[in-house]
């Protein structure tokens, strides 16, 4: 597999111009948003004789608000209208909405600004759907984790960068208010070039008739994706991270100055250091996936959430200061380097944890409905934001201190996590398998790539050890179907990850006769259904390193399902622990050594008619070569 870098997506046109996009869209958003909310706080007197707390709840709200209310509309839009024209138009949207911003700036037309706001909820709405149905007729499926994590980084510094600026800009005496309303247009404007680049990306169901109920089309929606049970969950995976998120976010400005004693700095620091937190677990997804959709990342990054929120319960408890101070002086104190510590590492466990769900619903939802998946999950993500503002303000009433809401916070997240990983234990047999080549094992995947992105296929390789299917399993891009020794399939635990990624048992027909056909029925079915399936020829593992005989099982197969053969080779998995041989397994998984390395080899692609047991055992003796 072609082990590129992400960040190489950003200098071509089939990336880059959209990425700047959403760039400068979200950064828009937060400039505005957050300069609006600081005058209304530092010099309401000019503004407003409306209640400050109010409006500070009122105005992110109505930005939410359209989420609600048209994402039904806009996913619809999104599959029936080419996407690089959709978002140009959102741009030209978005520059209308800032001069009607700026002129309420100027005018001093509060009811303008908040419309504004309203306005800008609406252009992120429409702008939703075409973000992440976009990447996946762009991207490569090896470039789909790189790509989401580079969209997830530049959303999270865009927010950042945004209220940072917006803060800023509108205090500065005497010009915040010009700099603050030209600027925004001038954001707006250079969003509108980029996207011109944006390159042609055809709409998927350019046929579809417009429901524009966004009360039964978000029910449809929804009830279409609770058909694919993975992409569901995922789907509700998404909308709990932002329920966490929502939630400690929330609490950073109180929890700044209440219990760090620190100043509007400090505040900033946290906001900074989460952000650079998040960017870094999402860039940091590409290179524990291997560059390809690795879903056993996402209970890892459910682990770490839980861990460093608990743990931002203790180090809160632990710190002492009750001087007020600034950034500089926070940092000095005794256990600011644990919390910022704990902070900084929730953001890298929700990077891990968000973008696997994104490519997950990217690959295996149909493209024809991916965009309205999309604007489903947005309605999902702004009722779960809802919904944490409600809990966050139950758990304050009843007397909670914001430490103890971060602690209830990580604790509910673990449950939610081991409740959902129940429903799809796909979830967590990935990251066993996962944490097993990274551990016990270091995996090196040659020509990976080889392995057909759709379709069905029959995959072939050598049979060393009891870890060969996990190995494979971890290293593929796709789901396989393993057919294995019925004896393998019952050890326990491993018969766990086996029967949850659907493996075949098959037995000799001299042992049971009714399992062996049944075992080819599900093949037959498996191939027809588009899936991968792995047979292991030789039967049994090898006691000497050596290949074994390939059987004619696999004439079999092809005989009932003429699909294409993926010779593949496993090397250095042979003296380990997990291999049968003589000796004393723990005496030769000691000469090995820890952390041994191994490689999967995937040969050319070979035709029904070319295949024989003996021509395969040569073509995976070839890959395999001297190394056992």
């Amino acid at each position: 597999m072609s082990q590129h870098s992400q960040f190489t997506l950003l200098a071509q046109r089939r990336f880059a111009p959209f990425f700047w996009t959403q760039f400068l869209g979200a950064f828009n958003d937060n400039v505005f948003k957050t300069a609006l909310l600081t005058i209304l706080t530092y010099d309401a007197l000019h503004w407003t004789t409306l209640d400050v707390g109010l409006l500070n709840n009122l105005i992110p709200g109505l930005f939410i608000l359209p989420f609600v209310l048209f994402s039904a509309t806009s996913g619809q839009l999104a599959d029936k209208f080419e996407k690089g024209g959709m978002a140009r138009k959102v741009k030209l949207l978005e520059i209308a909405i800032m001069l009607v911003a700026a002129f309420g700036w100027m005018q001093h037309q509060l009811w303008l600004l908040v419309a504004a706001v309203a306005g800008m909820g609406v252009h992120s709405t429409l702008f939703g759907p075409v973000k992440y149905a976009y990447l996946p007729q762009h991207l490569h499926s090896d470039e789909l984790i790189g790509g989401n994590g580079l969209i997830e980084m530049g959303t999270f510094v865009g927010i950042l960068l945004g209220e940072i600026l917006g803060a800023m800009l509108v205090v500065h005496q005497p010009w915040g208010i010009q700099l603050v309303a030209y600027g925004a247009i001038a954001i707006a404007v250079l969003g509108y070039l980029t996207s011109l680049r944006i390159p042609y990306s055809p709409a998927p169901e350019p046929e579809l008739a417009i429901n524009w109920n966004p009360a039964t089309e978000t029910v449809r929606n929804i009830g279409f994706s609770k058909q694919n049970r993975p992409v569901f969950l995922s789907l509700l995976g998404n909308s709990w991270f932002w329920f966490y998120g929502a939630i400690v976010l929330a609490q950073f400005p109180l929890y700044a100055k209440d219990y760090l004693h620190g100043d509007h700095s400090v505040f900033v620091l946290l906001l900074t250091i989460f952000s650079f937190g998040i960017g870094a677990g999402s860039l940091l997804c590409e290179r524990l996936s291997g560059h390809k959709v690795e879903i056993g990342l996402v209970p890892f990054g459910a682990i770490g959430l839980s861990i460093f929120g608990f743990d931002l319960f203790l180090s809160s408890v632990a710190y002492t200061n009750t001087a007020a101070v600034d950034m500089f002086s926070f940092v000095r104190q005794a256990g600011s380097l644990r919390i910022l510590f704990d902070i900084v590492l929730i953001g890298v466990f929700g990077g891990l944890y968000v973008v696997p769900l994104f490519a997950i619903i990217q690959t295996r939802c149909d493209p024809k409905h991916l965009s309205r998946t999309i604007a489903g999950m947005n309605i999902l993500n702004a009722l779960f934001m809802v919904t944490a503002a409600l809990t966050a303000m139950l758990m304050l009433k009843n007397g909670m201190s914001i430490p103890q809401i971060f602690m209830a916070t990580a604790i509910l997240n673990a449950l939610v996590a081991i409740y959902i990983f129940s429903l799809v234990p796909e979830f967590l047999m990935r990251f066993i398998a996962w944490l097993l080549i990274h551990t016990i094992h270091k995996v090196r995947t040659v020509n990976t790539d080889r392995i057909p992105e759709q379709g069905a296929a029959v995959l072939v390789c050598n049979h060393v050890s009891y870890m060969d299917a996990i190995v494979i399993m971890a290293s593929s891009p796709r789901p396989i179907r393993f057919v294995m020794d019925h004896r393998i399939f019952k050890i326990p635990f491993l018969s766990w990850i086996f029967r949850t990624a659907k493996a075949i048992p098959i037995a000799a027909a001299k042992e049971d006769p009714w399992l062996m056909e049944k075992s080819y029925i599900d093949i037959a079915q498996a191939l027809h259904e588009g899936e991968l399936v792995c047979i292991f020829p030789e039967g049994k593992l090898t006691s000497t390193g050596d290949l074994n005989e390939f059987k004619g099982g696999v004439m079999k197969i092809l005989e009932r399902s003429p699909v294409p053969v993926f010779p593949m080779a496993l090397r250095g998995l042979w003296g380990s622990f997990f291999t049968r041989g003589q000796g004393n397994p723990f005496e030769r998984a000691f000469r090995r050594g820890p952390f041994s390395k191994l490689e999967l080899v995937v040969g050319e692609a070979m035709e029904p008619r070319q295949i024989s047991p003996l021509i395969l055992q040569e073509k995976v003796r070839g890959l395999r070569g001297d190394w056992q």
